[in-house]
């Protein structure tokens, strides 16, 4: 479908705000201006609860002033709104801390539109009729707090006084759900799932995103256990706790990282940082993404890693600028290649672990330690499936565990914006 399809008219309002930050003294400016339509159909405690629709407009300004940074975003094309803004962001630049680093980008131009600008309203309230159907079918128990399956449509245009013109429009269509199950007066813990999709005409609810999978390991998450005497095993990270895995590496190779010179990997492009079973590479024009960076960047694909080796770091145009890195634009959307073993024979082959669902970590140290609780997870003994667990911390180093990774499945778990397998690790320490 063509974008002269979903034409709210945003360039027309980019120009003017440019222009008019231009008139007012900024040196250099970017200005975003946004529309999403939101159509969705929610569910709370196992019942069908709202359908709406919704219109939001975001308008994302940055402006410099002699090498001074300031930005501020509001909801309104109202042009005394805009215009308050814009004086109330000249007077934040000129206080900020004067950065030679701070600049808009350049020469930028594309146009892209993906996914479904329409749908049949119907679609949305048959595909969580399937959902509930599952629920009360299959998993009783599981409580489904709150659901919601949206149709969702994103547009926006971007300029910047360096000559970038940027538009996109993405559709997509998203179902998500998250609860607890519960037997008498025992409950389990939350748990979640969800994802976004071009098409979901092609499977039943629950097949999407694992949402089958999550309220069905939920459901035998109610009693639990202690994983007993300490040791040293295996996990077997499920994609969701592989996102986890994936989040502090992409942040190791990011301007946070690198500009405070904590990142363990800025001179090691080029070398094997992890197993050769992982090859890592972008997904930006994935379901509801664009190939667009913040700091208004055409981002073409990446690979990050092949075969364990790094190949990039991922610095912004200010990072670059600010270690004198090579920039290297990115979006959101990531994917791990998979593997070559059956995600049943990955559990075959640990002696004694756990599968873990989730991680809560926190921010391990700086070299990589850390120490953390498994959630939704069970024990694993002689490569069997035993009881969910209660209290269970794993201890390690997030760097090792790259280069510790055994297996990786063969299936994956496509969430629109991932596409992450289930990955078994060696040598973590439980307690």
């Amino acid at each position: 479908m063509a974008s002269q399809d979903f034409d709210p008219g945003l360039r027309d309002h980019a120009e003017r705000i440019l222009a008019l930050m231009k008139q007012k003294g900024f040196d250099e400016a970017q200005v975003s201006v946004g529309l999403r339509r939101l159509s969705e159909l929610n569910a709370a405690h196992n019942e069908p609860s709202l359908l709406r629709s919704s219109e939001q407009t975001r308008v994302s300004l940055l402006g410099l002033l002699d090498g001074r940074r300031a930005s501020t975003e509001l909801s309104s094309l109202d042009d005394a709104a805009v215009a308050t803004s814009v004086d109330e962001l000249l007077a934040a630049a000129r206080v900020a801390p004067q950065d030679e680093a701070n600049v808009v980008s350049s020469g930028q131009r594309a146009r892209i539109t993906q996914g479904p600008l329409r749908v049949d309203p119907d679609s949305l309230a048959d595909k969580m009729a399937e959902l509930l159907a599952f629920r009360e079918r299959e998993t009783p128990s599981f409580m489904l707090e709150e659901a919601a399956a949206s149709h969702d449509v994103n547009a926006f245009h971007t300029l910047t006084t360096g000559g970038s013109d940027l538009s996109g429009v993405a559709g997509s269509l998203s179902l998500s759900c998250f609860g607890t199950a519960r037997e008498g007066d025992r409950s389990s813990s939350f748990n979640a799932a969800g994802g976004s999709t071009h098409d979901w005409s092609t499977q039943p609810a629950e097949a999407w995103f694992g949402l089958g999978d999550m309220m069905r390991d939920t459901t035998r998450q109610v009693v639990t256990q202690p994983i007993g005497a300490k040791f040293v095993g295996d996990v077997v990270f499920t994609p969701q706790a592989v996102a986890d895995l994936l989040g502090w590496l992409l942040g190791q190779l990011g301007d946070a990282q690198l500009i405070a010179g904590s990142s363990l990997y800025r001179g090691s492009v080029g070398q094997a940082i992890a197993s050769p079973l992982l090859s890592l590479k972008s997904r930006f024009e994935a379901p509801g993404v664009l190939p667009f960076s913040a700091d208004a960047c055409v981002a073409p694909p990446v690979d990050v890693l092949r075969e364990g080796r790094l190949l990039t770091l991922l610095p912004s145009l200010y990072g670059s600028r600010k270690t004198g890195l090579a920039h290297v634009p990115s979006a959101n959307g990531w994917e791990v290649e998979p593997g070559t073993t059956g995600r049943a024979e990955l559990v075959a082959q640990v002696a004694r672990g756990a599968i873990v669902g989730r991680l809560s970590m926190g921010v391990p140290a700086a070299n990589g330690d850390f120490s953390g609780v498994i959630k939704n997870s069970f024990r694993i003994d002689d490569g069997v499936v035993g009881s969910a667990l209660s209290e269970v911390m794993i201890s390690g180093n997030v760097a090792q565990m790259l280069k510790d990774v055994l297996a990786v499945s063969r299936e994956r778990r496509d969430t629109g914006d991932t596409a992450l397998p289930w990955l078994r690790i060696g040598g973590l320490h439980f307690s």
